[in-house]
């Protein structure tokens, strides 16, 4: 995924710009990007790639080389990023948060309206350029921005720093957020709420889904009202979301509380503590553990000083690797206990069977795990929250494919069933997950649990990755949301 902040005010804001970026840290780990714009110097861009390091690490030694009052930056999992443009429309640099599934289509048709693109030393294309092109098709930046809206089927939410302004423009369906901050002399544009606080900047509003604003040092100016329907991904909250951020007024803390709070009310298992796996776990954790009646107790924690987050190498062994390493049981906790653990997620399951192992070799006598969220039974077709290139990389496809062949396994209709909580379908895949990663008992969140916590309307949330039920959204253009 990828996350960005841009401020702009009456004085220097490249220490906001600087700070308010690395907050956005968690939601990507391989390239980050500053560009800031001065009238007297006129646009200073760096890029780097952050695979071995931190955001601050790269960046701290020429944050004094950046100038001006308005500046841009992000922290991707995708392309490089922020891009420079030199166009009809103006000088203009372009970050993006997007996944874009129809690149390849897009890029063959700008090449033969005789546009060139960049390539990336591995052939691959640079997608946040392919989104500055079809932007400088536009007879202004509005008409280009809705170019990327009819064009691109996935998603994709932008920061434009111009000569005038920063140009914010959401996702079409407001699959990712953008929330804008204020305080006095200047504003702030960013993915997650969380960059707000230390800066000085109270949330002001939250974008609408394909709504574009210019913010400048003045106020925000309405250039596109938002469509009328949404689509904002529920794994945000289950995941993503760093605890303090608030997505359309609903805190990430709380969700999970409230998701761990129900599950526990209605588990009948009998457990001596409930631990949360750091970091999403441990919000639903607390929340389980006062639903039930049992003690919270950390009988994991997350050794961080020095290991990065674990999916930050290329190599899915050295990913595997970093994942035990940066957890650390406390035998003193576990030993002789009948321990429940709460997790975001299970994607492939690598992480949880080398976890529950490590568990009992140290000491436990049970170990139950609670899922924040459902079965991923499809991919993400719109923000790319897992690695994996195939479905059939997830768990429960693979287990799908085990019980019902490989042909049955991409059948509408069959997935439907497993995806459906309680059905016999449903129970035995989660009894064969249970099994074979080791687990005492295991148990995911009910869709309409996860709904409640949210606390809005199933059909302004995407589940699409539990129940497929955003798939007609990538048949339509964007437009048509309107």
């Amino acid at each position: 995924m990828a996350g960005f902040f841009g401020a702009i005010g009456t004085s220097r804001c490249t220490t906001d710009v600087f700070y308010g970026t690395d907050y956005n840290s968690h939601l990507g780990t391989r390239r980050g990007g500053l560009a800031t714009f001065s009238e007297e110097k006129g646009f200073k861009r760096s890029i780097h790639h952050l695979e071995n390091t931190y955001f601050r690490t790269k960046f701290e030694k020429e944050l004094d080389e950046f100038d001006g009052n308005s500046g841009i930056g992000i922290i991707s999992d995708t392309d490089a990023q922020p891009l420079l443009f030199n166009s009809h429309l103006g000088r203009f640099a372009i970050c993006t948060v997007a996944k874009i599934n129809n690149m390849e289509q897009i890029a063959d048709t700008l090449l033969e309206q005789n546009m060139h693109l960049s390539e990336f030393s591995s052939g691959k294309i640079n997608q946040t350029e392919l989104v500055g092109l079809l932007i400088v098709k536009g007879k202004n930046f509005v008409d280009g921005i809705e170019n990327v809206f009819r064009e691109v089927k996935g998603s994709c939410t932008m920061l434009l720093l111009t000569e005038n302004g920063i140009i914010a423009a959401r996702d079409s369906w407001g699959r990712t957020p953008i929330i804008i901050g204020k305080k006095d002399g200047a504003w702030a544009v960013s993915s997650e709420s969380t960059a707000f606080p230390n800066l000085g900047y109270e949330t002001e509003r939250f974008l609408g889904p394909g709504e574009i604003v210019r913010i400048t040092a003045n106020g925000i100016e309405q250039l596109r009202k938002p469509n009328k329907k949404m689509q904002i991904c529920s794994f945000l909250w289950v995941y993503y979301g760093f605890p303090t951020s608030d997505y359309e007024h609903r805190n990430t803390e709380d969700v999970r509380n409230a998701t761990g709070f129900a599950m526990g009310k209605e588990d009948d298992t009998q457990v001596d503590c409930a631990c949360g796996i750091p970091d999403s776990g441990i919000g639903m954790a607390i929340g389980y553990a006062a639903g039930h009646g049992c003690p919270y107790m950390r009988a994991i924690s997350k050794y961080t000083p020095t290991w990065p987050r674990s999916f930050t190498p290329s190599n899915q062994s050295m990913r595997n690797l970093v994942a035990k390493m940066k957890l650390i049981q406390n035998k003193s906790v576990l030993k002789d206990k009948k321990v429940l653990f709460c997790d975001d997620s299970i994607v492939r399951g690598t992480q949880l069977r080398d976890n529950t192992k490590c568990l009992f070799e140290s000491g436990a006598k049970e170990v139950h795990m609670r899922i924040a969220c459902p079965p991923l039974v499809y991919g993400c077709q719109f923000i790319n929250f897992t690695s994996s290139k195939s479905e059939m990389e997830l768990i429960t496809r693979r287990i799908i494919a085990e019980l019902e062949g490989e042909d049955k396994a991409q059948d509408p209709e069959i997935l439907k069933i497993y995806a459906t909580t309680d059905s016999p379908q449903y129970k035995k895949m989660v009894s064969i997950i249970q099994e074979r990663f080791g687990l005492t008992s295991l148990k995911f969140t009910k869709l309409e649990t996860l709904i409640k916590a949210i606390g809005l309307p199933k059909d302004m949330v995407c589940t699409h990755c539990f129940d497929g039920s955003s798939q007609y959204t990538l048949e339509e253009t964007n437009l048509d949301n309107k």
